[in-house]
Parts: structure tokens; sequence; C-alpha cells
């Protein structure tokens, strides 16, 4: 009986060890599910709705929101978006909920502006009952959205997503670029800053990760993380809106007038090579890029139409030939309205075959003689010219970081006949961009010193890290004083040349026009009715705040620059002086 009552005692005893071990398992194992439940519902929960969302997706694509373009406000120190983001929507179908896909479609059609065509396949990728999705309409804006959801189509849903929103209107299309659909149907910039910095603007997309069943289900207990997007960086260019404003306005304003083909404006910074306007007609409004008359108008003129720049290339002829010391201002010439030239059966000759007699440099620059400019590089020698005109920047890009940007051409200048740098040096035989000529006039101004042009000044990601862009110094192409006696003589052709209606009342403006002749497509010489009237020049000339340069296209009503871009450019330089406030440096 004793040893009985012992073995039962042993028995409650393991009896309530096991009981107490199984109550802590149970303990243990309620709290790995509580735990699991928080870290599904609290922390991943966001995970997960996402992922169920997706019903047979084992990634889903995060996406991040697009970086901003900001300019300059130069009078109160603000950035002002003219690229930024807003809320649109993207409509689609599934089909297997649509009920009548002819009527659907036609509904659809009436509500978006499809075409006759559009609308019937459309009806027939909605018609597919084993279709799940087809996309409909990107960027849908809120009113149109009201209307689609009063429609109360089957089968037709919506998604919200960011579209482009281009707040400023009149600023410029071919700087900033656009933002469309590529072939496989994702957004992407396209042009100007938006194609050029695409992948910054853009920034990283994001994934969801999670393990799933055979049949697609989620398994809540299998591996999964979330990688979040990163956004955009923002891209602050050098642009100041008012300038760029007033810029554009008066180019649409002179193109109009004039009847002309188009035209475009740079104002650069000659001293850092910052851009603070640029400007090209006719141009596009991005926000509705689907409307411009051509893609031909998404290219920028300013940086990609390269032309025979005409008599503003003899400026930089003349700057070459006193610089190498082979002519002075008041280096004596005797015209006779043509010269020879080896490689070439006829003479050359002046414009409208004029004969100037005795003249010094500073006249051949004021008349625009073309048999002084052929005299001048002769007096340098050939070679020593295209060394000058390839230091000027010439032939190569600029590397302005933004798209389309084309390189021109100098390379007849290479063959090493007499006969192509005799027509280089007035302008002919050459194609220069006007962002290259408005850096050759600038590092006139700036004492001789090539100055790379810039357009964006930082980038700025996320974080709020940045990314500087500093000015930067090419080379020297003039002595101090070669640029300075250049100076002077751009004065006298504004005052006494050709350039007087690009002058300032009040202040000493330099520079020179140049009406260029456009080559025939068919290379069989030169388009007698198209024109292409240019002035650069730079002011005040002691102490330059800007250098620009104007250029109007196949102008209607007369040829010559000196009444098309020369006004204009004197219009815009009186803007300019008011603007950053210079005072007169001489009686009005």
């Amino acid at each position: 009986m004793r040893g009985h009552r012992r073995t039962s005692g042993l028995s409650q005893g393991g009896n309530e060890w096991r009981m107490n071990a199984i109550r802590f398992m149970m303990v243990a194992f309620a709290a790995v599910i509580a735990i699991r439940l928080f870290v599904l519902q609290v922390i991943d929960h966001a995970s997960y709705v996402a992922l169920a969302s997706g019903q047979h997706e084992i990634f889903k694509e995060l996406f991040p929101s697009r970086g901003d373009i900001l300019i300059h406000d130069m009078k109160d120190g603000a950035l002002v978006p003219i690229a930024t983001v807003q809320q649109v929507s993207f409509v689609y179908a599934d089909p297997r909920k649509v009920e009548d896909a002819i009527g659907t479609a036609d509904a659809l059609a009436e509500l978006f502006g499809f075409d006759e065509e559009k609308a019937k396949a459309l009806a027939i990728r909605i018609s597919v009952r084993t279709d799940p999705y087809e996309p409909i309409m990107r960027e849908v804006k809120e009113d149109k959205l009201a209307e689609l959801v009063a429609l109360k189509l089957p089968g037709v849903h919506y998604l919200r997503e960011e579209g482009r929103l281009y707040p400023e209107s009149g600023l410029g299309g071919q700087v900033t670029g656009f933002v469309g659909s590529s072939e496989d149907g994702t957004m992407t910039g396209k042009y100007g800053i938006e194609g050029y910095f695409n992948q910054e603007l853009t920034g990283t997309p994001g994934f969801l990760r999670s393990e799933r069943d055979i049949a697609g289900r989620l398994i809540a207990v299998g591996n999964h993380s979330i990688e979040p997007a990163v956004d955009g960086s923002d891209v602050v260019l050098t642009i100041d809106r008012t300038i760029q404003y007033q810029v554009c306005t008066k180019l649409k304003e002179a193109v109009l007038k004039h009847g002309a083909d188009g035209g475009s404006v740079i104002v650069m910074e000659p001293r850092t090579g910052k851009i603070l306007a640029m400007c090209g007609a006719p141009d596009f409004e991005p926000g509705n890029y689907r409307n411009a008359p051509s893609t031909a108008s998404f290219n920028n003129p300013a940086i990609f139409d390269a032309y025979e720049p005409g008599s503003i290339f003899k400026a930089l002829t003349m700057a070459a030939a006193v610089d190498a010391g082979a002519v002075t201002p008041t280096t004596m010439f005797t015209d006779t309205g043509q010269v020879m030239v080896s490689g070439w059966p006829r003479p050359l000759r002046n414009a409208e075959n004029k004969v100037y007699g005795l003249i010094d440099m500073t006249a051949v620059l004021e008349d625009s003689v073309n048999t002084g400019m052929v005299y001048s590089m002769r007096e340098m020698g050939m070679e020593r010219f295209v060394e000058y005109v390839k230091n000027f920047g010439f032939g190569v890009r600029t590397g302005l970081e933004i798209e389309t940007e084309s390189s021109g051409t100098i390379a007849a200048l290479d063959i090493g006949q007499e006969i192509y740098a005799a027509t280089a040096s007035f302008g002919q035989g050459i194609t220069v961009t006007p962002v290259q000529m408005v850096a050759a006039y600038g590092a006139i101004a700036n004492g001789g010193i090539l100055m790379r042009p810039y357009i964006v000044e930082d980038v700025v990601t996320p974080d709020g890290t940045h990314d500087p862009r500093e000015p930067q110094e090419v080379r020297r192409v003039l002595q101090p004083k070669s640029a300075s006696l250049l100076g002077a003589m751009l004065v006298s052709v504004v005052e006494n040349g050709h350039g007087k209606r690009a002058g300032v009342s009040g202040y000493y403006v330099g520079g020179k026009t140049g009406t260029a002749q456009v080559a025939r497509s068919d290379g069989g010489g030169y388009d007698l009715d198209n024109t292409v009237g240019s002035f650069a020049g730079f002011g005040p000339v002691n102490d330059p705040r800007f250098a620009m340069i104007v250029r109007i296209d196949n102008p209607r009503d007369v040829i010559w620059a000196e009444s098309t871009a020369a006004p204009l450019f004197g219009d815009i330089a009186k803007f300019l002086l008011q603007y950053f406030e210079v005072p007169p440096e001489r009686p009005i």
C-alpha cells in the first residue's frame, strides 16, 4: 500500500509537469502567433495590402514621384517650378466584366475624343472575355474623370497616378521638353531637360516582394520584403523667369511681325557662361505637346539648327587677326569690290557688289566688307585663322546639358584650300549653332576667355544632396587687349554701321549684324528667296552683363538683319539693362 501510494504520487507529479509544459508551449505558441499577427497587421500591413491587390503578380513595382524642374526669379530669389507633378488618373478595362463592348467603346471614344478607327480597335480589345486588363487612357484630368464615373460603365476602372504639370505658360517648351508615353507604355522624358535628365528626374522604382503558392495566392508565412521607391531629383536651371518670359514674348512678336519661319534668342552671362534665357519660335506648350504641328517643333533651334552665320562671324575673324598681330583697328585696306582666291574660278564680291575704296579695319566691320575679311584672314595666315576658329569652340558641341544639341560643321577648313578659309572669314561654307556663337561673343566680352555655356545650375536629390555646376573656363582665346579693342570696334559698328537699331540710348553696346544666305537642299548654291538674319553682341561693353544672339529665319517683309534681328536685339538689350538696374554711362 505504501509503495502504491508512492507510485501514485510520482504519477501525479509527472502529470503536473506535463501539464505545465503544455501550458508553456501553448502560451509560447500564442505569443508567436500574436507577434506574427502584429507584424502582418501593423508593421507589414501596407506591404501585404499592396501584394493582395495584384492577384497573380510576384513583384509589384512602386513608382517614385518625378522631380521638379525649377527656374529663378532673380528679384525675390525664389525658385519657381516650370515642370512639376499633379494627380491624374489612369483608366483601364477588365474585359471579363464589360457587358457591352461596342457601347462601352463608343462611350469612351466620345469622352476622350477617339476617332472612329481607334474606337473600333478599342471595342475589339475589350471584347476578349479572357483578357483581364486593357489600358485605355493615361493622364485623365479631374473633369474627364468625373464624366467617366457618371457613365457607370461596367468593367471600366481607374487608378490614381501622377501626371506632369507645366504651370508657367510661354516660358519655352523646347527648353523643358515633355513627358510622354514610350513604346512599352511607360511615361518618359523626351527632348529638352526632361529628356536629358530623365533618369535623374524619374528616380528609382521600388519593389514589393513575397512568396506565393502555385495558385498565385499570398503565403502569409513566406519570405517577403519591401524596397521603397526613391523619388526623382529636382533640376534647377540657370534661367531667370522674368528674362525668359520677356525674351520669349518679344521673339514671338518679332517672328509674327516679319512673317518669318521662326527664330531663336539666347541671353548669356559672359563671366560665367550661365544661360539666362533661351527661346525658340515657333514653340510648343509641353502640357499639350500632342497638339504640336510636327515633331520638328520639339527641337530647340537655339542649339539644334546649325546654319551658315554670315556676317556676324566677321567679328570673330577680325578678333583673330587683331590678336595675331596681323592687323589693328586702324590698319588701312583698299577695297576694289572683289578678290580672287585659290581654288575658285570667280572673284568673291561684297554684298550688293559694293566698292568701298580705302578704308580701315574698323570700317571693314562697320560696312561688313567681305573682301576686307579675306584680307584679314590672309594677313594672319590660313592655318592660324583655322586655329582661332577652333579655339572659339566651333565644330564641337558646347556640352550644354539639354537634349538635341548639334555641333555644326567646319570640316571644309581642314581641306586646306584657300577658298574655304576665305568664305569662312565672312561666315559662309561653315555652319554654327546660336549657342556656339553667343559663347564666342561672350569670350570677347569676357576679356578673351571662352566660358562653357551652362543651363543647369544644380541637381538636388530627395535627401537634400546637391550636385551644383560651377562656371567652367574652356580656354583663353584672345589676349585682354585684343578683346578690349574688338569691343570698341563693335561699339562703332552699332553706332556708325549697320547695327544702329541694336543700340540702347545712354549705353555702349557692341555687336554685329549678319544676313546669311541659306544653302539649297539639292546642293546647287544658295536659295535666293531664303535668308537668316542675326545679330550678336553684348553690353555694356566696359562691364558686360549679357551676351546675346538673336536670329530670325526667313523673314518675308524685309531681307536685311539690320531691320529684323537688330531691332529685336535692341529691344531686349534695353529691357535687360533696366532689369539689371545698370545706370546709364552717358547722357540719354
